[in-house]
C-alpha cells in the first residue's frame, strides 16, 4: 500500500469540502487509513493503485458526492516529504502561516516566476522547486500582490497550502504508514 496525500484545489482560499462526509465517500470506496484535515478538504489515505488511478477515483467521488470539479492533485507521502525538504525560504518556517506550497499541475510559462517576481515586497519571495511553487508573504498572504497575482500569474492549476498545513498533513500521513 502506498500512503498519498490528495489535495483539492482552493477556491477563494479554501476548498471547504465536508471532512466528515468526505472521509466517509472514500472510505466507502475502497480506499484504506482514510484521513482528512480541518475544513480545508485535504485527505491522506492509502491504496494498491497509482497516484493517477486514486486521482482519477477520487475525482469522480468529489464531482458526484460534492459537485467539484476543479483539480485534484495526488502526491506520494515520499514526496511530500520532498515538498518540505525542499523549503527554499527555512528561515520562514518560524512563522509558518506566512509561507505556502503550491503543487503544480505542470511546469510554468517560461518567465512566469520571473513576471511574478515584479510584484514582490520587502521579504517577499516566490521560488518554484520540484514541481511546487513556495510562497512567502512575511506580511500577510490575504494583503500581498504577489500571493494575489499567483495564480493568474503562474498560468497552471494549483493547490497552495499554508505551512501549518503542509506539516499537518505529514503528520497524518505518518500516522499512517
Amino acid at each position: 500500500m502506498t500512503v498519498y496525500v490528495v489535495l483539492f484545489r482552493g477556491v477563494g482560499g479554501a476548498t471547504q469540502l465536508p471532512v466528515k462526509p468526505l472521509r466517509e465517500a472514500l472510505t466507502a470506496a475502497g480506499f484504506k487509513d482514510v484521513a482528512t484535515y480541518i475544513n480545508s478538504g485535504n485527505a491522506v489515505l492509502s491504496s494498491r493503485k497509482g497516484a493517477a488511478g486514486v486521482a482519477a477515483d477520487v475525482a469522480k467521488i468529489a464531482k458526484k458526492e460534492f459537485g467539484f470539479d476543479k483539480a485534484i492533485h495526488v502526491v506520494t507521502r515520499e514526496d511530500w516529504t520532498a515538498l518540505i525538504d525542499n523549503n527554499p525560504f527555512p528561515e520562514a518556517t518560524q512563522v509558518p502561516k506566512f509561507l505556502h506550497a503550491a503543487v503544480l499541475a505542470e511546469k510554468p510559462k517560461s518567465g512566469a516566476v520571473d513576471a511574478l517576481r515584479a510584484f514582490a515586497r520587502g521579504k517577499e519571495g516566490i521560488e518554484v522547486v520540484g514541481g511546487v511553487a513556495y510562497l512567502y508573504t512575511p506580511d500577510g498572504f490575504g494583503t500581498s500582490k504577489l500571493a494575489e497575482k499567483f495564480d493568474k500569474g503562474i498560468g497552471v492549476p494549483n493547490t497552495a497550502r499554508n505551512w501549518n498545513t503542509v506539516i499537518a498533513l505529514a503528520k497524518l500521513a505518518d500516522a499512517i504508514r
